[in-house]
């Protein structure tokens, strides 16, 4: 007997939506090496402008503290791939946007940019309302689009967590 696959990212979305319209809230995005890729599979879903408020591609550090208010201190203490910077910058979304809910991706897609520290398909995220806040990170397999889409399916994933549990 196979396993299922995993679930279309539209599928995904389609859930995050629908969460989101039982709540009456709305979500933004603060991607870096996802360049865009989870508000894409956002707004692909009919109706979406009802519930996505905003995304934010913050593929330099400069745009990551001039659009989102990373600190300097924090990138170059820690790098924009960390999970210091994907905590300052669903805060910087939540408040630039309005949204009651953010996402941030940060990562190392490949095929170079990695280190031994911080390997190619490394990816932090961080998942937050105004009440509380998630982080995560994970070393995906694969090339560049493998990465991606997996950052993007994990996103996704883990904004449904968020909404599930309250």
């Amino acid at each position: 007997m196979s396993q299922p696959g995993p679930r279309p990212l539209g599928e995904l979305a389609r859930q995050v939506g629908e969460y989101l319209i039982q709540r009456g809230w709305k979500v933004t995005t603060a991607e870096s090496c996802t360049g865009g890729g989870v508000s894409y599979w956002l707004t692909s879903v009919p109706g979406s402008s009802a519930w996505f408020e905003d995304g934010f591609v913050v593929y330099a550090n400069r745009s990551k503290s001039r659009r989102l208010g990373v600190s300097s201190q924090t990138l170059d203490s820690f790098g924009a791939v960390s999970e210091p910077c994907v905590r300052e910058l669903t805060e910087g979304a939540l408040k630039e946007s309005g949204a009651d809910i953010a996402v941030a991706i940060s990562g190392i897609a490949g095929p170079g940019g990695g280190t031994e520290e911080k390997p190619v398909g490394l990816v932090h995220f961080a998942w937050q309302t105004h009440e509380r806040m998630r982080v995560r990170h994970e070393v995906f397999p694969g090339d560049r689009l493998a990465v991606r889409e997996a950052a993007i399916r994990m996103a996704l994933e883990g904004l449904i967590g968020l909404l599930e549990s309250g």
